[in-house]
């Protein structure tokens, strides 16, 4: 596994939250892939090794995009949202990730 590589403390900083809107559950349902909102300065391999590590599931591939913050304005005052990076994280043949059941306990 490439869990090595990374020190634990850092792995545990990549993932900041699911991401869950339409088109990340229409993703997950056709695609096996499941999206996350993660560090900025986040790489593929540790996006991985994150994954495998706090859900212990296999990852085929990982996809990133990064995403603009939108320009919004009160009265007067001109602000910007801050840039952000989601993850498209495809799980291997028959896994999957229940965020419903893991907050229950």
């Amino acid at each position: 596994m490439s869990t090595q590589q990374y020190s634990q403390e850092r792995l545990m900083k990549v993932l900041l939250a699911p991401r869950i809107s339409e088109k990340a559950t229409r993703v997950a349902d056709k695609n096996e892939q499941v999206v996350f909102r993660v560090a900025t300065d986040a790489t593929k391999p540790e996006i991985k090794a994150a994954v495998e590590l706090m859900f212990k599931v296999n990852v085929d591939s990982v996809q990133v995009a990064c995403v603009k913050g939108k320009a919004k304005r009160s009265g007067r005052i001109a602000g910007r949202r801050n840039d952000w990076k989601k993850a498209y994280v495809c799980l291997a043949a028959g896994q999957e990730i229940n965020f419903a059941t893991s907050e229950q306990g």
